[in-house]
């Protein structure tokens, strides 16, 4: 694998990839060639991991399930942030703005990853009951997105990687912008707005009846918290979620995650503290082998196939990897390995399908 596409990890004979597939391959790299390319038709790695893994220990199948404490610790959280805006309710403005980063930013940040768990279905059994949580989780952030991130979500993880699918690949026009170290400042400041308009460009969908659900949901919990609280209430949670996402410690698994830090790995999991306020994301090589594996036992997968995962690079430090991504000038939002495994006319049918999860 390399920029532009000079791809020598898990390399298939051209012979088994259908011409069309290359030919739209080769289309693409020239598009946006500083990506890493991964060669045509190959599986993401976390497909052949997990085959190799439960072929070896079957029983990491019985952690499979979701963990129904997630759900109350959601809602205590959604309670607690309430809470806080009352407490705060004029407030000096230090005192408001020193809270919203470091309160309100990593609890909402917290939140964001109790919504991630819903799109999973790992907070409760059945499809709906985990749409509401995770809409009930998203409530304070004071911006839909639980039901669209579950959309999306679904395909970053079947698609991974995959050319126009996988929105949370930055655009070739983020890779080109975001090159200098203040440039960078500014793309880990804006990265929520980054995160939540890019796939309206990227791989835009039909909103289904869960984003008006959503939605009016967020509108009729902000209306309350504007009359209850007034608009300081309101700009508390809402910066809270911008200054959460952007450059906060825990901000830093959006980058730890998927961004090529060494040469022919493209997912990275971090062993770390902060897991604990987030639940357990950081286990990301882990959770994206097992996706059907809440975050409280990601650590049990670990501990059952080491092997698998205490030799390859990962991270103590969230905080480490955003200096890296902002001084670093080998790494850059073009830092993303990308492929494509799919045809251009099966990606517009699974488009006009509205996607994997309606």
């Amino acid at each position: 694998m390399g920029k532009g596409g000079d791809a020598s990890w898990r390399v298939q004979s051209e012979d088994e990839i259908s011409s069309i597939l290359l030919k739209e391959r080769d289309v693409k790299v020239s598009v946006a060639p500083d990506f890493y390319w991964d060669d045509a038709g190959s599986e993401e790695p976390h497909a052949v991991r997990r085959r190799e893994i439960l072929k070896k220990y079957p029983q990491i199948k019985k952690l499979y399930g979701p963990d129904h404490s997630t759900k109350f610790k959601a809602l205590f959280w959604v309670v607690f942030q309430v809470f806080s805006v009352h407490l705060l309710k004029g407030a000096h403005w230090i005192t408001w703005l020193f809270c919203c980063y470091t309160l309100s930013g990593s609890i909402n940040h917290m939140l964001t990853l109790a919504m991630h768990e819903a799109s999973h279905g790992l907070c409760a059994k059945g499809v709906t009951k985990n749409r509401f949580i995770g809409i009930m989780a998203n409530l304070p952030m004071c911006i839909p997105a639980s039901a669209s991130f579950k959309r999306y979500h679904m395909e970053h993880h079947r698609f991974q990687g995959e050319d126009v699918l996988d929105v949370d690949i930055p655009s070739k026009a983020e890779g080109f912008f975001f090159t200098s170290t203040l440039r960078k400042i500014l793309w880990c400041f804006l990265q929520p707005l980054f995160y939540s308009l890019r796939p309206m460009f990227v791989n835009p969908k039909t909103p289904s009846k869960w984003e008006f659900i959503n939605i009016s949901a967020i509108v009729v919990f902000d209306l309350l918290i504007v009359y209850l609280f007034n608009f300081s209430g309101l700009a508390y949670l809402a910066f809270g979620t911008l200054l959460g996402m952007g450059i906060h410690p825990v901000a830093g698994h959006f980058i730890s995650e998927h961004y090529v830090m060494n040469d022919g790995q493209e997912t990275y999991s971090y062993y770390g503290p902060l897991n604990w306020l987030t639940f357990q994301v950081g286990y990301h090589n882990e959770h994206h082998d097992f996706p059907f594996v809440t975050g409280k036992n990601l650590a049990q997968v670990r501990k059952i196939a080491n092997e698998y995962y205490d030799d390859i690079p990962h991270y103590h430090s969230w905080i480490k990897v955003i200096y890296d991504f902002i001084f670093d000038d080998k790494i850059s939002p073009y830092s993303r390995v990308k492929r494509v495994t799919l045809e251009n006319q099966e990606i517009e049918d699974l488009q006009s399908r509205g996607g994997l999860v309606s």
